[in-house]
């Protein structure tokens, strides 16, 4: 065996250990803008050069802790408030970083005729199922303004199809619980209906990704190493924008000129958002979260708070 023989095989052996290597991730998200330096991270390799091979699956909202439970996925992007809703259904799960905050990314929009939240007594309002964000937003908001989820008749739509109904002018839908990019297509369309409220009124939207107990057990490092290919994926954003919004864009049918208008009403945290938001906020947040959640009766018990997140991966 030649010299040039022998360090091919030692190549080939060297590469196809090193593709061994790379932990396998499947983590579920929505075509939410906020979700999207994610799917950057895998587009352009960022997960890769971290030893990751991850495989992002797009399932609702709804069905994304049936899809933990089964084992279909490890992780998934979510809101803070579902994480809690996840866990005292009894799918158990921690946060491990924190992706964005919605600065006007959510909101309600109304049809003309309606002035204020508290007129939407006895009204109708499309909405995801109890459990999922838009839902949730929809019962912090009443609740500011003396109302309760009682107080209104919901219509499950997901938030693509409830701005498309209220986009239609449909009949027998007052008012939606919607999200960028579809909020987008609302703010487009004055005529169609106007955005009561958002996230700059109620700021109560951030979204984590989190895994399961046992994944975290056995993968710790490849638990870090996806942490820090979603901030490599927020340095990107800032070094090639255009580069970056484009791929971003492509994966929701968007411009990158379109996705960075829907980007911008929304925060990507990077890692020293991250450590101070779990040092107190994630705690403080999480009971407010679920004695809302409880006295809605989306959950029928509080879980153990203390056990949602694991801080040590942002540090």
């Amino acid at each position: 065996m030649n010299y040039r023989t022998l360090a091919l095989i030692t190549m080939c052996a060297c590469s196809m250990a090193a593709h061994a290597q790379e932990t396998k991730i499947a983590i579920g998200i929505s075509g939410w803008t906020g979700f999207a330096p994610l799917t950057l991270a895998k587009e352009a390799g960022l997960f890769k050069k971290h030893g990751l091979d991850v495989s992002i699956k797009k399932i609702p909202q709804k069905d994304r802790h049936l899809a933990i439970a089964s084992g279909d996925i490890q992780c998934a992007a979510t809101t803070v408030e579902t994480w809690v809703a996840w866990n005292a259904a009894g799918v158990t799960t921690t946060q491990i970083f924190q992706l964005d905050k919605s600065y006007g990314a959510d909101g309600m929009v109304v049809k003309p005729g309606i002035a204020k939240i508290a007129d939407l007594k006895g009204k109708t309002v499309a909405a995801s199922a109890p459990g999922t964000s838009p839902y949730f937003g929809l019962a912090w908001m009443l609740a500011k303004n003396g109302l309760s989820i009682k107080d209104v008749k919901v219509v499950n739509l997901e938030p693509q199809a409830a701005a498309n109904a209220m986009i239609a002018g449909t009949e027998g839908i007052d008012a939606a619980m919607t999200y960028e990019p579809y909020l987008g297509a609302v703010r487009a369309k004055p005529e169609a209906g106007k955005i009561i409220a958002t996230t700059l009124d109620y700021p109560m939207v951030m979204d984590t990704v989190g895994c399961t107990p046992k994944f975290l057990a056995d993968n710790p490092k490849a638990a870090k190493a996806m942490a820090n290919a979603y901030f490599d994926a927020l340095d990107m954003i800032k070094a090639e924008p255009k580069k970056s919004f484009e791929i971003m864009g492509a994966d929701v049918k968007q411009s990158g000129e379109a996705f960075e208008k829907s980007a911008a009403y929304l925060r990507w945290q990077d890692r020293a958002a991250n450590q101070k938001f779990f040092s107190g906020e994630h705690a403080q947040f999480s009971k407010e979260a679920a004695d809302l959640l409880l006295s809605a009766g989306i959950i029928k018990q509080i879980p153990d708070l203390s056990k949602l997140a694991d801080p040590r991966f942002v540090k």
